[in-house]
């Protein structure tokens, strides 16, 4: 895909507040009203069919076997955001569907995502687009930040309860201070941007509503990606820089998929 001519997305002061806070709030509509519908029946459909073993906290990279999740994926009105940190030559690195079911969500602990990317690519700079498709809030379990925690990304981790939470460890106490930690409330079709070493969490949803958020995350292609077996990265923009092998994303992996699941590879 080509970049658009229409005017920046971000403003210097939004651009400004993403580098030295590590997070910033998109209060507008992501896609145009349509298309964002489109992506939550799809969702929806995606959901009601999901095997009955999985978890809908874990729909993690479904574009591999889902390749119409692409349209929204490769979509300029994704790529214009992310373009101002990353610059003109854009590589989709994943995507997860994080949905908390009503009632018995499942928190998520404190973490860096870049701690989990260590080894899969060089260096670790990654911006994640976290797209609400419902309403979020502190009610229904909302994502929470940690401003200007994005310096380190390996923080020291310890066990927590797997029956209670998406993935099995969480940030020491000692090395995060959840008092500054901001809420990230959302309204369906906005989105929040965070850097991927920001310390990050939610809390279980114990409400009547759902929480789902559509997670996109992109590097540049001047980052070198190191295939694992199971993971591919796709071309989104520009042109390489690093050698990286990308994926077709017209192509069902469906063969990858059966690999990724027999390495028992777990969403966060």
């Amino acid at each position: 895909m080509t970049p658009t001519t229409a005017a920046p997305l971000l403003s210097a002061e939004e651009i400004s507040t993403f580098n030295r806070e590590g997070y910033l709030l998109y209060k507008k509509p992501v896609f145009p009203q349509e298309k964002f519908d489109k992506l939550k029946t799809h969702f929806d459909y995606k959901l009601a069919n999901l095997d009955p073993s999985c978890r809908p906290e874990c729909m993690d990279v479904p574009h591999f076997t889902d390749p119409a999740l692409f349209q929204w994926l490769l979509a300029d009105e994704v790529l214009d955001l992310v373009e101002p940190f990353l610059g003109p030559d854009i590589c989709l690195f994943s995507s997860h569907f994080i949905c908390k079911p009503k009632g018995d969500g499942r928190r998520v602990p404190w973490h860096e995502d870049s701690y989990y990317w260590k080894g899969m690519m060089d260096p670790v700079e990654v911006v994640t687009v976290w797209l609400a498709i419902d309403e979020s809030t502190p009610v229904n379990g909302c994502m929470y930040v940690i401003p200007k925690t994005h310096d380190n990304g390996y923080s020291d981790y310890d066990a927590v309860d797997t029956t209670k939470n998406v993935f099995p460890i969480e940030i020491v106490k000692n090395q995060r201070d959840e008092s500054k930690a901001v809420p990230c409330i959302l309204s369906p079709n906005e989105a929040s941007l965070h850097e991927g070493r920001l310390m990050h969490g939610s809390e279980p949803n114990t409400s009547n509503m759902r929480r789902c958020g559509y997670t996109m995350r992109y590097t540049s292609t001047k980052v070198k990606h190191h295939p694992n077996g199971y993971h591919q990265v796709y071309l989104a923009r520009g042109r390489d820089h690093a050698g990286n092998t990308y994926a077709d994303p017209g192509k069902e992996y469906k063969e990858l998929a059966h690999v990724r699941q027999s390495h028992g590879k777990a969403g966060h």
